[in-house]
């Protein structure tokens, strides 16, 4: 048996996930889309080839038997040539009121979410080797009003990323984080309605403009289409130059 062409991608029911799990499609992977309704991709409608290369699975983020389950599941075809770890949860609030129940489900959901499927991804990543994908946020590195919470588990994902790339090398398995900044979903389809939100990104983005869920697909994609052997542990920040603009 030759090697795994499956990748699993968590959180792909809508936005950025289903943009990756359909562009993944689109260039002839098998994509195993982990969802917590497992219906795979809803925001889009997908005809031809690519449709019969997605597989809808249904798993919780953060049960380690039911992440362990559905990518098990992904990989009983051809096994598993990689993992693209997309599911997250995302809210706005003061410092000051911010729960410590508040601060533990956004570290819970989205850097032990993470955590938990690139080690039950690495028994089947192992043996030929494979790539993980982390989706983290160009909020890694900034201060940012009312996202302590956020920024904090995105800077997590970061760790977890050249921790595992260090730790994983010598078993063949490159791992990544991509971090967007704006990018134009239906979590801020209310900031996009507003002239003094869209004003500030003509602003203070250098590209001037929001990126598209496409953007932050075509660069997944393009990692694992690419393979570079040599490229592994680094954040890389999808953000038109956002944070890096004084």
């Amino acid at each position: 048996m030759g090697q795994s062409n499956t990748i699993a991608v968590t959180g792909a029911s809508r936005g950025i996930g289903s943009a990756i799990a359909r562009e993944l499609a689109a260039r002839g992977f098998r994509v195993a889309c982990l969802t917590r309704k497992g219906k795979g991709v809803e925001d889009a409608e997908i005809d031809g080839a690519a449709r019969e290369r997605l597989i809808a699975i249904p798993y919780e983020a953060t049960d380690e038997g039911s992440i362990g389950e559905a990518l098990r599941a992904a990989a009983e075809e051809d096994g598993l040539l990689g993992l693209v770890n997309n599911a997250g949860i995302h809210w706005i609030k003061p410092a000051t009121e911010v729960s410590a129940a508040d601060f533990q489900e956004m570290m819970r959901v989205n850097a032990l979410g993470t955590f938990l499927a690139c080690r039950e991804a690495h028994q089947h990543l192992k043996t030929d080797g494979g790539i993980i994908v982390n989706i983290g946020s160009y909020y890694d590195r900034l201060g940012v009003r009312d996202s302590a919470a956020y920024a904090a588990s995105k800077a997590a994902i970061g760790a977890i990323t050249r921790c595992l790339a260090v730790e994983w090398a010598r078993d063949g398995i490159r791992v990544h984080s991509v971090a967007p900044g704006f990018i134009a979903t239906d979590l801020n389809r209310d900031f996009r309605n507003d002239d003094r939100f869209l004003d500030y990104v003509r602003q203070a983005v250098p590209v001037g403009k929001l990126g598209q869920p496409g953007d932050v697909a075509r660069l997944v994609a393009a990692i694992f289409s690419e393979r570079i052997d040599f490229l592994t542990g680094e954040t890389i920040y999808l953000d038109g130059g956002h944070g890096i603009a004084l």
